[in-house]
């Protein structure tokens, strides 16, 4: 990956390039962006620039033999930790190396859920062990094999558990020389302070309406007028943007669930309102958390027509549609209610809760306050 690349981020490409030809590089880097963002592929972009043999003011060669293994993800000295689930092939990314080299290299603007799917993780959620940490100390107790820096690149470093993130706090305190560390995150919150302290953030912006046309135009070779519609739908959120591009999407599949079960819980229709439990007990973890997050996201949007900022949203039509219908039976109080229990929801799922049951009971709470 080169700097050239990535659309837009100008400021943060040459806040990188000046830290590394003025030799200022701090040892640990947290790339922090939001989802869909470059803070990956800026990530990647810099381990390649670091270890190239003919340096350009403004980027890698991508021609000496560093920068093509580092495209390919084979580089000696490129270590890369991400979160897995707990499958038969493996607890740590060393296992699934093959399967994470071939899924950023068909696209590196990608998501947690993405991946998952991609290994086969149905209901098991992705996370970094300690075992993952063991690895992580072993690898970098031992010499660059030829770059100039060994560089360990974690993705999602807030799915670590505590004692991963203790151990990789240790080796981030006393770290080996000419060792660099590329943490990408999305949810910085979740990372233990004491990480955050003895990082040097990176802030990655959300892409603008116009980079993501941009690049589904020069990507998928979309039209301009479904280009446009699409980034502006995805808000900035290029790995969204990509899937709303993608005819297999699950965005409208999402929406017909979330309206199916809100207009069965205006109808009160219990027996409809089981079954639709037991559907959502059967979808993978990963699923019925996106289910979860696209209905929290929906009731910020009714919210926002409720309240006459209809301009703020970015929706298709159908869904459009079903906000200007739906809102007329909710108030302040109605929606306020609802996010509360979804957020709670989604708590709860977190930790392993029965789906079934945490689907029942918002079911029929709903259903009993929409009425009221």
């Amino acid at each position: 990956m080169q700097f050239s690349e990535i659309i837009g981020q100008d400021e943060t490409k040459q806040l990188l390039l000046r830290a590394v030809q003025s030799n200022h590089l701090a040892h640990a880097l947290l790339f922090d962006g939001p989802a869909g963002s470059a803070n990956l592929t800026l990530a990647l972009a810099l381990a390649q620039y670091v270890n190239c043999e003919d340096k350009q003011a403004t980027d890698s060669c991508g021609r000496c033999a560093s920068c093509i293994k580092t495209r390919k993800l084979v580089h000696p000295d490129l270590h890369m930790v991400f979160p897995v689930a707990n499958l038969a092939k493996g607890k740590t990314s060393e296992a699934y190396l093959t399967d994470w080299r071939k899924f950023l290299l068909e696209q590196p603007y990608r998501t947690l859920p993405d991946w998952l799917e991609t290994v086969g993780a149905d209901n098991k959620q992705g996370n970094i062990s300690a075992e993952e940490a063991r690895n992580i100390l072993q690898k970098l107790s031992l010499k660059a094999y030829e770059g100039a820096y060994k560089i360990m690149l974690i993705w999602l470093p807030e799915l670590m558990n505590v004692a991963s993130a203790n151990a990789l706090l240790k080796v981030l305190e006393e770290p080996p020389a000419q060792t660099l560390f590329l943490l990408v995150t999305s949810q910085p919150d979740k990372l233990l302070i004491t990480i955050l302290s003895r990082t040097q953030r990176i802030a990655v912006s959300a892409f603008t309406d116009e980079e993501v046309a941009t690049y589904l135009r020069q990507h998928l070779n979309l039209d301009e007028t479904t280009a446009r519609r699409n980034a502006y739908l995805a808000d900035g959120n290029l790995a969204e943007a990509l899937q709303l591009s993608d005819q297999s999407t699950n965005l409208s599949e999402q929406h017909t669930w979330f309206a199916d079960w809100m207009r069965t819980c205006y109808r009160q229709d219990l027996l409809t309102l089981v079954r639709q439990a037991d559907q959502f007990d059967g979808f993978s973890k990963e699923k019925q958390k996106g289910l979860l997050d696209y209905s929290i996201r929906m009731y910020r949007d009714l919210f926002l027509w409720q309240q006459g900022a209809g301009e703020l949203l970015r929706l298709p039509d159908e869904e459009m549609a079903f906000v200007k219908n739906f809102v007329k039976v909710l108030t302040i109080h109605h929606i306020e209610r609802i996010v509360t229990d979804l957020n709670e929801a989604a708590y709860h799922l977190e930790r392993n809760a029965r789906a079934k049951m945490i689907m029942l009971d918002m079911s029929l709470t709903f259903s009993r306050l929409i009425r009221t």
